[in-house]
């Protein structure tokens, strides 16, 4: 029943003429509409290539019209990347050697901008915060206070206190 095109091994049949999954991408990375994709690997390269404190520092990278635009996380790092435009530069044209499928990255500016529409996603967003330490204060004070609302505050603060155990 099996045909010389097709082998058998544990339950499962294959073709000698099937392709892999990296072949069928890289073909498909290879077609004119799928450009991007290439590109945008390129791209991941490129900012893994500078190191963990700039990979922090920037969002997301393109090259448009010889220029290479860096997006920031935050505005804070724009005064420090202003100052390293020769490393990413650099860095852009030893890729651009080194890695022939990224030979399209070339661009002779360098624009650094931040930008608002990225969000970093926060693991702890949706989690209560819990303090990491043990509450050391203990609700057994007296409240010498005549004032009924400083009384109340206090009050608070041993229930505060208990809750905090």
């Amino acid at each position: 029943m099996s045909t010389p095109y097709q082998y058998c091994t544990a339950n499962r049949c294959y073709n000698k003429t099937m392709k892999n999954a990296y072949t069928i991408l890289s073909h498909l990375t290879n077609q004119p509409q799928f450009k991007f994709l290439k590109q945008q690997v390129c791209y991941k390269k490129y900012i893994k290539l500078l190191g963990t404190k700039y990979q922090k520092a920037i969002a997301f990278v393109y090259i448009r019209n010889e220029t290479l635009f860096v997006a920031l996380t935050h505005p804070g790092f724009k005064m420090e990347l202003n100052y390293n435009k020769d490393l990413l530069r650099s860095v852009l044209t030893q890729l651009a050697k080194h890695d022939k499928a990224c030979e399209i990255m070339q661009a002779e500016k360098i624009v650094i901008f931040h930008s608002k529409y990225h969000t970093i996603p926060h693991e702890n967003e949706d989690k209560d915060t819990v303090p990491y330490y043990n509450e050391l204060a203990t609700p057994d004070f007296v409240i010498a206070s005549k004032d009924d609302a400083l009384t109340q505050k206090f009050e608070n603060i041993k229930k505060q206190i208990v809750c905090n155990r």
